[in-house]
């Protein structure tokens, strides 16, 4: 057998053995239920991504830009509050994160939730859209969808994968063993690695049943992927991207934030009052 197909055999066993077939979520009314392999486990995942955050927002702080605005970060952390318990709708441990929330003042157009709830939403995103509060929620939801699938745990196992592979190290081994910088990996796949079509498709999904079930407006998540499909002027060719394009992305939300308008109907009477709309 030559040294190649051993390689391939090897690494294919060792990643085989390692992985684990996991389900992170609850369908919830939009019924994403895709079953998951996952080579690191969340506790390796979630400390790598606490380190990175905590680096990132002392990075931010140095340099004047975390929370100068403090209209914003109550803005910001109002809406975090009001979807946070109905995280539990997909996972019941979510609620219990150990959530965190910051505004980084920067013209990026960009809001992110890393593994374990620790969040940030740029400044740019609010301004340049001029994002209502159940535009915000629509991002947020989406973002904090990613943390819930725990799309960067499922990544970064694909990246381990591919490492073990590169190492050649043949029999199961343990994740020290590896060599590898969680924390980096966390800012890798939060930042540099883009989320399959699969994954954004799944948070999209997720996203506007966590805004419709705590009181903000499915339809707004439309309404944001149109004030971006403006602001970008147009979009890439879907099959040049590893995102849905723009016209698909919109024609499916349309379709799924009809589906929780219902939810959206049922909360509106219970919500709290969560600022201006």
């Amino acid at each position: 057998m030559n040294r190649k197909l051993l390689i391939v055999l090897a690494a294919s066993a060792a990643f085989t053995g390692g992985c684990q077939t996991v389900d992170t979520t609850q369908p919830g009314v939009v019924g994403v239920d895709r079953h998951q392999r996952m080579l690191i486990s969340s506790e390796q995942m979630d400390a790598g991504a606490a380190k990175a955050y905590a680096d990132m927002m002392a990075q931010a702080r140095q340099k004047g830009v975390l929370d100068r605005d403090a209209a914003q970060v109550q803005r910001v952390n109002a809406i975090v509050k009001r979807l946070v318990p109905h995280t539990a709708t997909f996972r019941k441990d979510a609620p219990s994160w150990k959530w965190e929330a910051h505004v980084i003042n920067t013209k990026d157009v960009n809001a992110f939730c890393m593994p374990g709830g620790k969040m940030a939403v740029f400044s740019g995103l609010i301004q340049q859209l001029n994002a209502t509060d159940d535009e915000l929620a629509a991002v947020m939801g989406h973002e904090i969808a990613h943390a819930l699938r725990e799309h960067s745990r499922e990544q970064a196992s694909q990246q381990a994968a591919q490492g073990l592979g590169l190492q050649v190290l043949g029999a199961a081994v343990g994740m020290g063993d590896l060599g590898m910088n969680l924390s980096q990996l966390a800012l890798d796949v939060t930042f540099n690695l883009p989320h399959s079509r699969t994954d954004e498709t799944e948070a999209d999904r997720i996203g506007v049943e966590l805004a419709a079930r705590s009181g903000y407006d499915p339809h707004a998540a439309v309404a944001l992927w149109e004030k971006m499909q403006k602001l970008a002027g147009g979009a890439p060719p879907q099959f040049l991207s590893t995102h849905p394009s723009n016209a698909t992305r919109i024609a499916d939300l349309k379709v799924y934030a009809a589906k929780v308008a219902p939810l959206y109907q049922a909360s509106k009477g219970s919500a709290a009052v969560g600022g201006t709309r």
